[in-house]
């Protein structure tokens, strides 16, 4: 199974100008996730995706390969990661280059490891499953046997639709959510039926301690005290 490793990056940015290239700890925001792709060796080709020129030159000075330069209409605010990635695969396609599968690898989760990457390729390999997904553990406050929705009366139903709330803690059954540093998905899946998960989601969870999901200032700070504590 061949596997493509792709880095999207923009070169827009408002919550935070200039973010991909804006230097963390000592390196841009990009290094980081190039670094940890470039470094993995399940990966068959890494490859990074940008309609902005000064980040694809910073890309190509970082050792990693850009093929093409990214259209304006899937580099907006409102551009989903989907077409991303079927643009890549096209692109690729058309030049005679093919893909089994595509490992999505987003620049504002930097703290993923060559290892991390490489353990979720293996797993994904293992079972044979549409795609896999980087998760982390929903806190048990948060978890969907003690979440509620508004049923049509106005009143509180569990979001599980269960009659009864289960009681303790320790009987709650894990629950994730995805924590967006990795999405690995079938070619097949993405190309004929438009989506990065399919019908059969595998996981691995993340390290909580090292995670953060780059999208505001707070999220800044908070990856500039795990870089420090990393370094």
């Amino acid at each position: 199974m061949k596997i493509l490793g792709l880095i999207p990056a923009r070169g827009g940015s408002k919550g935070i100008p200039n973010k991909n290239r804006k230097e963390l700890h000592g390196k841009p925001l990009l290094q980081y996730t190039i670094e940890a792709a470039l470094g993995a060796t399940q990966l068959d080709r890494v490859i990074f995706s940008s309609e902005d020129a000064t980040l694809m030159q910073l890309a190509k000075s970082l050792g990693v390969d850009v093929p093409f330069e990214r259209p304006m209409h899937l580099s907006e605010d409102s551009s989903s990661s989907l077409g991303v990635v079927q643009h890549a695969l096209k692109t690729l396609a058309e030049a005679g280059k093919e893909y089994d599968a595509v490992c999505l690898l987003q620049v504002t989760n930097p703290f993923r490891t060559a290892q991390f990457i490489d353990t979720a390729v293996s797993k994904f390999k293992s079972s044979h499953a549409d795609s896999l997904l980087s998760v982390l553990q929903v806190p048990h406050e948060f978890n969907p046997h003690w979440t509620f929705e508004v049923s049509e009366k106005g009143t509180l139903q569990l979001a599980t639709g269960e009659s009864e709330i289960i009681k303790r803690r320790q009987e709650l059954p894990p629950a994730y959510y995805r924590d967006g540093s990795i999405y690995i998905t079938k070619s097949n899946v993405i190309l004929e039926d438009n989506s990065l998960y399919g019908n059969l989601i595998s996981y691995i969870e993340s390290n909580p301690e090292y995670h953060v999901n780059i999208d505001t200032m707070d999220d800044w700070e908070k990856a500039v005290v795990i870089a420090q504590k990393l370094k």
